[in-house]
């Protein structure tokens, strides 16, 4: 199983909000990229970001950062916040960016994202951001009527090959991630999930990957010093981490 420490990204600085609320933000580092080359240095492949005033606004703020981290770490980066028309997309991958993530339109403007799908194939991603059993848009700022079962249901018919799923009701809490949630969803879907929100215990990890899931994101869990790096990565392998 891949891990996938996350970079939020507000106003230049590394960040974590607590549920989505930037009322509850928390700077950790003014310098991304050393935060990226931090993680890289700890064993990390793969890096998660996302531009919040992007997902916030539906205008990108972050390309230029992103793509130093990609260029200094040379890292697998998946990037996702505010990818709301082709030329945001195109701008992403020409940085080096290796995976995009769609959310919001992915609800809003079906027809976009089949155009990405058909351009860019397994770069294109489909963040799915769960409150209360429905799809949450525009930064987590609203919630649709859409049940998470229709739009996945959606996202296999299009042939998408990844989702990253968020239970928004974890994410920042410390408080474990949504086991069963994933187990279910993992079981019924044939795409990639990558699994976000509250993932903040070796167990929680382990238990990911012994359902099979295709990746995980970390996030306060790793900020906070609640878990380290090394071990989690030996944990996503099905090692002891006591060794």
């Amino acid at each position: 199983m891949l891990l996938f420490p996350a970079i939020d990204l507000y106003d230049g600085a590394a960040v974590r909000l607590i549920m989505g609320d930037f009322k509850k933000m928390t700077v950790y580092n003014r310098n991304p990229v050393d935060a990226a080359l931090g993680f890289k240095n700890s064993g990390a492949t793969c890096l998660h970001i996302v531009d919040l005033f992007g997902a916030k606004t539906g205008v990108p703020s972050c390309t230029d950062i992103i793509e130093r981290i990609v260029l200094e770490t040379g890292m697998f980066v998946q990037t996702g916040g505010g990818i709301r028309d082709m030329k945001a997309v195109e701008a992403l991958i020409k940085s080096g960016v290796s995976r995009i993530i769609i959310g919001t339109a992915a609800v809003m403007d079906r027809s976009f994202l089949c155009d990405c799908i058909k351009s860019f194939g397994s770069k294109i991603a489909v963040g799915a951001d769960i409150r209360d059993g429905r799809i949450a848009v525009k930064g987590w700022s609203k919630v649709s009527d859409i049940p998470v079962d229709t739009f996945f249901e959606d996202m296999e018919a299009l042939a998408v090959k990844t989702v990253i799923c968020t239970d928004i009701s974890k994410d920042g809490m410390m408080t474990g991630t949504n086991i069963e949630l994933y187990r279910r969803l993992s079981d019924k879907y044939s795409f990639d999930i990558i699994a976000s929100g509250g993932v903040s215990s070796y167990e929680n990890i382990t238990a990911l990957f012994e359902m099979g899931v295709f990746g995980a994101i970390l996030g306060k869990a790793l900020y906070e010093n609640a878990i380290s790096l090394e071990k989690a990565l030996k944990a996503a392998r099905g090692e002891s981490i006591d060794n």
